[in-house]
């Protein structure tokens, strides 16, 4: 990882994953919540300001140290306690069945083996325990997609290996979840392209 990724790319993410229609999404997704919550892709701590009352706990999975340090104000706010725990989501450091819950925000698009992370998502969820997510990635539209494969290689360069075209819900249920809730969308004033949207929530059986 150069130095680009390492103290440039956090901080830019910080910006452009902060804003009025982010932040709704976020409130939207955390919402539900509830016991012990993961969070895989933790960044700079943008869900904090949004958990809800029923969250007791709340463990972190993130492999950058820059966005670790931007998140330091969000973590010192936050009503429940934050323990950073793991730097990678295909191999987390929870014993089996330890948590009630998950969350991933605009995640999965970049962990190289999507698949992988969420089968370890599986092994430490609870018996029922809940998939939390919302994620762009490969669009319903034909001509959509077509301008993804065109842009992915250019989008992974700059953007820290972000996929613009992953289909979130084959990585799902490839990794062994089943859907439970699914809303599909365009986020508006983004370019379709970018703004092919996953958001729901999927259970561990």
């Amino acid at each position: 990882m150069g130095w680009y990724e390492r103290r440039v790319l956090p901080r830019i993410i910080n910006k452009v994953l902060d804003t009025k229609q982010t932040r709704e999404t976020r409130e939207r997704v955390v919402s539900a919540l509830s016991g012990e919550v993961l969070e895989i892709g933790f960044g700079s701590g943008l869900n904090l300001p949004y958990l809800p009352d029923g969250v007791t706990s709340w463990k972190a999975v993130d492999p950058s140290g820059e966005a670790a340090k931007l998140a330091a104000s969000r973590i010192a706010a936050a009503r429940v306690p934050i323990e950073v725990v793991g730097l990678d989501g295909q191999k987390l450091p929870l014993p089996d069945d330890s948590v009630d819950a998950v969350l991933s925000t605009w995640t999965l698009c970049t962990i190289p083996d999507a698949v992988a992370a969420i089968r370890e998502v599986r092994r430490v969820l609870r018996p029922g325990g809940t998939l939390h997510f919302v994620e762009h990635g490969k669009a319903d539209e034909a001509g959509v997609r077509k301008w993804q494969d065109r842009l992915n290689p250019v989008q992974r360069r700059i953007a820290g290996g972000c996929n613009l075209n992953r289909d979130i819900t084959a990585i799902v249920t490839d990794g062994g979840m089943s859907m439970s809730k699914l809303n599909r969308y365009y986020a508006a004033a983004e370019p379709k392209a970018f703004g092919a949207m996953y958001e729901g929530v999927a259970v561990a059986h």
